[in-house]
């Protein structure tokens, strides 16, 4: 009971910080903090269609974050899940391309799913390969490899997969509509969704109660002792990239296949740096990160709607963002401080 208030006092610490923070920015922008709260929710919530927006941000955002979540319990920063969607796109973007899957849809898009998450999963091994092998920092393979999946796709626009008579930064040619994820009506892919709860429940039972999920713990904690326990920390760290960028690849095919029906630049969205900010908001647990990163795409959404109505722009939901971040590793630390005195 205790430690149940403890949190509940933590959290209103970090809601009223935030709020106030977001008022001063707003009335130093000259704009009124309520009325641009609630163009915020109106713009999220204000429809089923605005809700099945925030839905499909939700969805690579909570895939991102459960990868994300093996990385970090074994004491991984994989900084690379940006490059990872990329290359889950654009192996995805390959598979829906071929002969294939123009003759068989689903079968085209189940190779997609899968051809995606392998690239994905590749991608996060090579870094992984450079922490365990050559000795570099994963932040900083991870940051190399973006750059060098951003430039796969740009080169991939504008050369082998252009559109016919035109160099556009709008994407490749879209694909034909049998090769769209199904929505059977709605407005966001069922199948999308059950991705996403069946990612977050075996995320959940692999960490928690599985062998991986021990090993994964064991090696986060004290790789050196580790060994002595008879494993193997290299591939235990190889591991754990593999699954977050198979992961991150899968909601690369999701933004292709469910969102923008077609390879543009900026496929991930930036998903993977935002999955980042989730996962630490969530003091890297698991039961956290729905709601979190639900909260998180429903300022995404919003925010689209405070240009129109109050000249303020869009980059609003980034100071929020950052802010409840900043506040709870501001309490974090303040509870950290605390226990060490007691």
């Amino acid at each position: 009971m205790r430690r149940a208030s403890g949190v509940l006092l933590e959290g209103g610490i970090v809601v009223v910080a935030v709020l106030v923070f977001t008022t001063v920015v707003l009335v130093a922008g000259g704009a009124p903090p309520l009325r641009a709260l609630g163009h915020l929710a109106a713009g999220a919530l204000g429809s089923w269609t605005k809700v099945a927006h925030v839905l499909k941000v939700w969805v690579p955002l909570t895939l991102c974050a459960c990868g994300l979540l093996y990385t970090f319990r074994i004491g991984l920063w994989n900084i690379g899940v940006e490059g990872q969607i990329i290359l889950g796109a654009l192996a995805a973007t390959g598979a829906l391309r071929t002969g294939l899957a123009h003759e068989i849809p689903w079968a085209g898009l189940a190779g997609a799913g899968a051809a995606a998450a392998c690239g994905g999963a590749l991608w996060a091994f090579l870094a992984g390969v450079l922490k365990t092998r050559g000795g570099v920092n994963e932040i900083f393979a991870g940051l190399g490899l973006n750059f060098v999946a951003q430039g796969l796709t740009l080169w991939l626009i504008f050369g082998p997969w252009k559109r016919a008579g035109i160099a556009s930064m709008s994407g490749t040619e879209p694909f034909p509509p049998e090769l769209w994820l199904p929505a059977w009506g709605w407005r966001v892919s069922p199948l999308a969704l059950a991705l996403a709860l069946t990612a977050l429940a075996a995320t959940g039972w692999v960490l928690r109660s599985t062998r991986l999920g021990l090993s994964l713990r064991a090696v986060g904690g004290n790789p050196s002792a580790s060994v002595l326990l008879g494993l193997n920390p290299g591939k235990c760290m190889l591991t754990a990239m593999a699954l977050a960028g198979g992961l991150a690849g899968l909601a690369g095919m999701l933004q292709v296949s469910g969102v923008y029906h077609r390879l543009i630049p900026a496929i991930s969205s930036n998903y993977g740096y935002l999955a980042l900010l989730v996962v630490m908001l969530a003091d890297y647990r698991l039961l956290p990160v729905p709601a979190i990163a639900f909260f998180f795409a429903c300022l995404n959404v919003g925010s689209i709607q405070l240009p129109m109505m109050l000249r303020v722009d869009s980059s609003l939901s980034g100071v929020i963002q950052g802010a409840c971040v900043l506040a709870t590793l501001c309490v974090y630390g303040w509870r950290r401080r605390r226990g060490s005195r007691g």
